[in-house]
């Protein structure tokens, strides 16, 4: 797991953990070992250095990602660096109100624990899976706007193995 929000009570179906576990392990009919960051801990920040450390012990060999509306990757919102590391992150105002509109959650997260850009960079695969019309101009905006902080989803056109996976929808304005 690259990511999950924090402030959400431990049974929300909102939490990224639930959401990876309703759509996609019991499609697969399987209940791997799941690495999560631990939003629960009452040291946030040791929480993301622990789970950093795991990541940088283990490597990444396959990472499956998703293009948020704003062109965030896992939870490195606007402003993120290609260098950053595993942190504690704030927000963007609609990453929170996403959760809540699309998995039912009654509290709107403000904050969450994140992978960063630097070890998603430095994994040896990458999977972009973007659906829906409403993905088709941040789609576009990933693969031809300047890369850079502003849109931490134009980082993935350096990778070397990057395989991007669009509905029509979502590739409708490429």
């Amino acid at each position: 797991m690259l990511d999950e929000f924090g402030g959400l009570a431990i049974d929300s179906p909102a939490r990224c953990e639930a959401m990876i576990q309703h759509h996609l392990m019991d499609r697969l009919g399987t209940k791997p070992r799941m690495y999560v960051p631990d939003v629960d801990r009452p040291d946030t920040e040791k929480a993301a250095s622990e789970y950093a450390q795991l990541v940088a012990d283990g490597g990444l060999d396959l990472t499956l990602l998703g293009l948020g509306a704003n062109g965030h990757i896992g939870m490195n919102e606007p402003g993120s660096t290609a260098g950053s590391e595993a942190r504690v992150v704030e927000l963007a105002k609609e990453t929170g109100e996403h959760a809540v509109e699309a998995y039912g959650s009654d509290h709107t997260p403000t904050w969450g624990i994140t992978l960063g850009m630097r070890p998603i960079l430095e994994s040896a695969e990458i999977w972009l899976l973007v659906t829906g019309a409403h993905k088709s101009e941040t789609l576009a905006a990933a693969l031809h706007s300047p890369i850079g902080p502003d849109i931490p989803a134009t980082y993935l056109r350096n990778h070397p193995n990057l395989t991007i996976l669009a509905d029509e929808e979502a590739a409708a304005q490429l």
